[in-house]
């Protein structure tokens, strides 16, 4: 069957608890609030489990990241075959998992808080969401359009290639403009399902397409 891939896979429910209050911590004090004493406080743990758990201050900013990113859900193929529904299905959860977490608190609040510092320490929070954040989400759902491929629904010469038109049929340029200020979509969903309709079309085979007709 194809299996889930969320925040389960990655940490405890307990760890993901505190990453979230860490988070938050962030969004509403900045830089400044995210010490280990202030996280161990708000999440009513004790430092040395921060300690045991993450590592390090990188290493807590490197695990809410990764944690952040793991909202954005996809799928692993896990023996079960991919058939026209169910792809489109995963790549509208991924659609508009991606939209509604980029347009959080929190996700605008550390890219924000990473453009203000990238002109200073080698820009290490911009290079953690590169890493930890945006390139393990494409990772991911590069996959699944791989998935896609070698059951015969997507046809595609370079899976990256493919992947970033997808990725720029769901964003666009919301996320800069939310990152400017203005609000964020009132309804993710209809975008998310426009944006897999019109990539379904690019680089959907004759069986998706049929489907896609059926439907209509």
């Amino acid at each position: 069957m194809l299996s889930e891939v969320g925040q389960s896979s990655e940490f405890s429910p307990r760890q993901n608890a505190v990453l979230e209050q860490a988070l938050r911590l962030l969004v509403d004090g900045g830089e400044k609030a995210l010490t280990t004493s202030g996280v161990a406080r708000a999440a009513n743990c004790s430092k040395e489990s921060l300690y045991k758990w993450f590592g390090d201050r990188d290493g807590l900013l490197s695990a809410m990241i990764t944690y952040q990113a793991s909202k954005v859900r996809t799928f692993e193929r896990n023996g079960e075959r991919l058939n026209p529904a169910s792809l489109h299905d995963h790549l509208v959860i991924f659609a508009r998992d991606l939209l509604e977490v980029l347009a959080g608190d929190v996700s605008l609040a550390l890219n924000r808080l990473a453009i203000g510092q990238s002109n200073r320490d080698g820009s290490k929070l911009g290079k953690l969401l590169l890493e930890r954040g945006r390139r393990q989400i494409d990772r991911r759902a590069i996959g699944l359009i791989d998935a896609g491929k070698r059951v015969g629904l997507l046809r595609f010469a370079d899976a990256d290639e493919a992947y970033h038109t997808l990725y720029g049929l769901i964003v666009s340029d919301l996320h800069v403009r939310m990152l400017l200020g203005e609000p964020g979509l009132k309804d993710t969903s209809r975008q998310a399902e426009k944006a897999v309709s019109a990539f379904l079309k690019l680089y959907g085979t004759e069986k998706v397409l049929a489907e896609a007709a059926a439907t209509v």
